[in-house]
């Protein structure tokens, strides 16, 4: 039970760090894109890896983890299936409207869903299937506004999609079959996710704004606020990695969207962004549908804990029912071979 607990806290803690630096670099990224104009996504993404990389080097110095090995070809696969997910994202956002991007992320869990069950044998019960339509539902409502169809970013929106869901799963999955912990997996893979957008984000910024990032004039305060994003970054790619090595990459979407509707909420409270009774409507039916989720996956996992325990008594039982049988039986033979 003590171990249960520990790790029931862990994942509390996961999450609770995952929420508030996704938050706290969203509203960090706007004032420095929105009101400041350094519109360079994809280069800033970069510069947030290498800072993480160059952090948990530190950490491995002063001994704080032990780094374990992992197959090169692995871990350079992985590290540039996630870079390059990020770049597909990015033009997304860049070739479809903003109500056209809501709903290729609201497309990641249901895609998810449907990789596990397929790949994975993953089971998933018709209560979490329901919950999840709530959530998609409520997160729709208060962020999709807007959808203007092309074909090219359409396709776009296609492979960010599948790049994303299959680096998730593979995050899931890396951490649990090669028993690395989420910081093994971070330190050994951020290199190469840095080095492929260090490459390409310049290029595809370029694309995108039609300005260039080294020719841009960076001020004190630009300066001050992309050391700040990047040292947030840093904990947003702990806990992502973290969140999804505990969880599941569907509860990292779950909890994706609850950021999205925390997003909305600081950004009407703090940036003074417009705000509509939809938005209302749809954050309280996504909180609605967070809710019946994380009690139906609760109600599962204490269901599957004491089916666990059950089933661990019966083995018990069975083996040491032969043990008893034998030793009367031995009794008996003994019995028999005095009389």
């Amino acid at each position: 039970m003590g171990e249960m607990q520990g790790f029931q806290l862990g994942v509390i803690g996961a999450l609770f760090l995952s929420v508030a630096s996704s938050v706290s670099i969203v509203i960090c990224n706007k004032a420095l894109m929105s009101h400041l104009g350094f519109p360079f996504a994809t280069t800033l993404t970069s510069w947030h890896l290498m800072v993480t990389y160059c952090s948990l080097h530190v950490a491995l110095r002063l001994n704080l983890f032990e780094n374990k090995p992992i197959d090169m070809k692995t871990v350079i696969l992985f590290g540039l299936l996630n870079g390059v997910s990020i770049g597909f994202l990015n033009l997304s956002l860049g070739f479809n409207s903003i109500g056209f991007y809501q709903m290729t992320k609201l497309a990641i869990i249901p895609f998810t869903v449907l990789l596990e069950t397929l790949f994975l044998k993953k089971q998933f019960s018709q209560k979490i299937k329901f919950s999840l339509l709530i959530l998609l539902l409520g997160v729709g409502i208060a962020s999709v506004t807007d959808l203007q169809l092309n074909f090219v970013g359409t396709i776009l929106s296609l492979l960010a999609i599948i790049t994303t869901c299959v680096g998730q799963i593979l995050t899931n999955t890396i951490q649990k079959r090669l028993n690395v912990s989420s910081t093994q997996l971070l330190y050994q893979s951020a290199p190469f996710q840095a080095a492929i957008l260090f490459v390409s984000g310049p290029f595809l910024d370029q694309f995108l704004t039609e300005k260039n990032v080294f020719a841009y004039k960076y001020s004190t305060v630009v300066l001050g606020f992309i050391v700040l994003s990047c040292l947030i970054a840093v904990f947003v790619n702990f806990s992502t990695f973290l969140v999804i090595g505990k969880t599941s990459p569907v509860t990292y979407q779950v909890l994706g969207h609850l950021k999205t509707c925390l997003v909305l909420a600081f950004g009407y409270t703090l940036l003074h962004d417009p705000f509509t009774s939809r938005n209302i409507i749809g954050i309280l039916i996504a909180i609605v549908g967070m809710g019946m989720y994380s009690y139906v996956c609760t109600a599962e996992a204490k269901r599957k804990q004491v089916g666990d325990l059950s089933s661990l008594s019966q083995m018990k039982e069975r083996d040491t029912t032969p043990l008893l049988a034998s030793h009367h039986q031995d009794k008996d033979q003994s019995k028999d071979s005095i009389v």
